[in-house]
C-alpha cells in the first residue's frame, strides 16, 4: 500500500492529507461568490467553458453563508465530527478589489469547525496587493490557492483561448510558494491535438515547481460551447477510457510522491454532455485506475524524472 493513503490507493489522497493534518475528516464546501472570469469579459472565455462550474453547489442564488450552511447540514448527518473548508469554486475568486474580497473570505474565519479557506482562481488575476493579502490570510488559517494551468504547451493554451501562457503560471506559482501558500494546479488530459508527451510534460513542469497538489481532469465536450462547434465541424480524437486511465497512471508515476492528488477525473453535467459518455460513470473510472495500478504494481512517484 502507498504510504500516503488511508484508502488502499497507490497515490497521495486528499483524504489522507487532511486526516494527517487535522486529525479529523475534512470536507471542502463548494461556494459561488458570483465573481466574474476576466477571460469571459475580455472575450469568449476558454473554448470548453460551459459557464457551469456550480454542479456541486446547492443553490447559487443563496447567500454564501446559506450555501455553506445548507451543505454542511447534509454532511453532518453522516459525518457529525467533520471539519470544513469553504471552497470558493465558481468563477475567478481573486478578480475583484480587496474591499470586496476580504469580507467574502474573512466572514468564515470564525465559523465553528472551519479550518481553512480554498480559493480557485487564474494565474493572471493575482496582483501584488492580492498576493500580500493572501499571505496575511495564510497566517490566519490554512489557505489553499487553486490555479488553472490545463497544459504547459503554449500552443495548446492559445488554441483553447486560455488567456495566459505557461510563463504567467510559473511566475504566479513561485510567488505563492515564496509565501508558503499551499498551491494546487488544475490540468486537463485529452486537449485537442495534444500528445501523451505533451500531457506528461505538464506534470513534469509541476514537479519542478514543487506544486503542493494537483487536480487532473478529462476533457469533455459540453453543449453550446465553442469546443462543441469545433468538434462538430472538424472532429478530433477524444481519449477512450482505457487511454485516459493509461495516461493518468503514467502521470501519477511521474509525479513526486509528496504532491497531493486532489482529483483524477471530472464531473460533467449529464444534461450538457456531448462526449465522452464514459465519464459519467465516475466511480467506475476511479476503480479502474486503482485496479490497473495494482495490476501494473505501480504507484505515485515510481518514475519521477528530475532531469
Amino acid at each position: 500500500m502507498f504510504k500516503n493513503t488511508l484508502d488502499n490507493k497507490r497515490y497521495y489522497t486528499l483524504n489522507y492529507f487532511y486526516k494527517t493534518k487535522f486529525n479529523q475528516k475534512v470536507f471542502k464546501v463548494p461556494l459561488d461568490a458570483h465573481l466574474n472570469c476576466p477571460n469571459k469579459i475580455n472575450g469568449q472565455g476558454c473554448i470548453y467553458c460551459s459557464n457551469n462550474s456550480t454542479a456541486n453547489i446547492t443553490d447559487t442564488n443563496l447567500s454564501l453563508e446559506e450555501q455553506f450552511l445548507n451543505n454542511i447540514k447534509v454532511l453532518e448527518k453522516k459525518w457529525p465530527n467533520s471539519l470544513y473548508i469553504p471552497y470558493f469554486q465558481s468563477g475567478t475568486n481573486t478578480n475583484a478589489p480587496l474591499s470586496i474580497l476580504k469580507p467574502l473570505f474573512e466572514k468564515f474565519l470564525n465559523y465553528p469547525k472551519v479550518v481553512g479557506i480554498a480559493i480557485a482562481t487564474r494565474p493572471d488575476t493575482i496582483s501584488e496587493d492580492v498576493l500580500n493579502y493572501l499571505s496575511e490570510l495564510n497566517n490566519k488559517t490554512f489557505l489553499t490557492i487553486e490555479l488553472g494551468l490545463q497544459s504547459s504547451n503554449d500552443k495548446t493554451l492559445e488554441f483553447i483561448k486560455r488567456g495566459h501562457n505557461t510563463e504567467c503560471f510559473i511566475k504566479t506559482v513561485k510567488k505563492l510558494k515564496e509565501r508558503n501558500i499551499f498551491t494546487v494546479a488544475h490540468i486537463i488530459n485529452g486537449l485537442p491535438y495534444e500528445t501523451e508527451e505533451d500531457m506528461l510534460n505538464t506534470t513534469k513542469l509541476l514537479n519542478k515547481l514543487n506544486i503542493d497538489g494537483i487536480k487532473i481532469h478529462m476533457l469533455y465536450i459540453s453543449k453550446n460551447t465553442e469546443l462543441a462547434r469545433i468538434y462538430q465541424t472538424k472532429p478530433f480524437h477524444i481519449l477512450t477510457k482505457d487511454e485516459y486511465i493509461d495516461i493518468v497512471i503514467k502521470e501519477l508515476e511521474s509525479l513526486n510522491e509528496n504532491i497531493v492528488i486532489e482529483r483524477i477525473t471530472g464531473d460533467p453535467v449529464k444534461e450538457e454532455l456531448i462526449t465522452p459518455i464514459w465519464l459519467l460513470k465516475k466511480f467506475c473510472v476511479l476503480n479502474d485506475i486503482d485496479k490497473e495500478m495494482v495490476k501494473r504494481n505501480t504507484y505515485q512517484g515510481m518514475n519521477v524524472d528530475n532531469s
